[in-house]
């Protein structure tokens, strides 16, 4: 990858300028690959690079940054630019960071802190999104653009729950929960950048503890996020099995 401009970011004559966030700096420990799951390949390329491309054909995605850990070395050798779509993104506009944290909510974090210190705007919007969520497509982006752009707060893709839950205890079913209202949550998740940076702050003296998503953050600052419609397609590559269904509905975009 060639090395990045000392100032990446530069403003236009756009009011708000929409960035995606990718934290990458995990290392998938359930899903039993030897290597970091997001750099696993399926379907003949690495799992990030499935995602990046979705991203790359979304024009109103002014650079989409990659937050890796320390010493990472995958997008140094990465073959660039990305392709999408039978469109192709400048090398400029893929953006990588290694300032990744021990957590999802701290590598946001710093990904927010090193946007904001290379020109981004308090104002501008990010799109935080799994790196595992290999499935994404560019029309489910363009989605919530569209939903949130309006919105004084932003959103999150998110799915309905569609199956009965089930509390548990010692093993076993101690209770069943009503499942209206409850909505399953999916990435990318939307909000302004200096909006999610204060609603992480005050969570960054405990290890950003019970931050288990950029929603959960904008909630615990007393915030409602808008729920925008997903897809059942868009779920996280977790445990190794995923890997198979996710190489099989590539495959399947790849033959229609």
């Amino acid at each position: 990858m060639e090395m990045q401009p000392e100032n990446p970011i530069t403003r236009t004559n756009d009011p708000r300028k929409c960035y995606a966030l990718l934290p990458c700096a995990g290392v998938g420990s359930r899903a039993g690959t030897a290597q970091p799951k997001q750099y696993q390949p399926v379907a003949g390329q690495p799992m990030v690079v499935h995602t990046l491309q979705a991203f790359a054909v979304v024009e109103r995605i002014a650079h989409v940054l990659v937050v890796v850990a320390a010493g990472d070395p995958f997008f140094e050798t990465l073959h660039l630019p990305v392709p999408g779509g039978g469109q192709t993104r400048s090398a400029d506009s893929l953006l990588v960071a290694d300032c990744g944290g021990q957590t999802r909510a701290e590598s946001v974090f710093n990904g927010l802190e090193w946007l904001l210190a290379q020109g981004a705007n308090a104002g501008d919007w990010v799109l935080v999104h799994d790196a595992a969520r290999c499935l994404i497509t560019p029309a489910q982006i363009n989605a919530l653009i569209d939903a949130c752009l309006p919105d004084s707060v932003g959103g999150l893709l998110a799915l309905p729950l569609p199956d009965t839950l089930k509390d548990e205890q010692s093993g076993r079913v101690s209770a069943t929960i009503d499942r209206s209202r409850k909505w399953l949550a999916q990435t990318p998740q939307m909000f302004p950048i200096g909006a999610l940076r204060q609603a992480l702050v005050s969570h960054a003296a405990t290890g950003f503890s019970g931050i288990t998503d950029e929603s959960s953050a904008i909630e615990a600052a007393g915030r409602h996020p808008l729920l925008v419609a997903g897809s059942a397609s868009n779920f996280k590559v977790t445990y190794p099995e995923d890997f198979a269904l996710a190489e099989a509905v590539l495959a399947a975009r790849a033959d229609s």
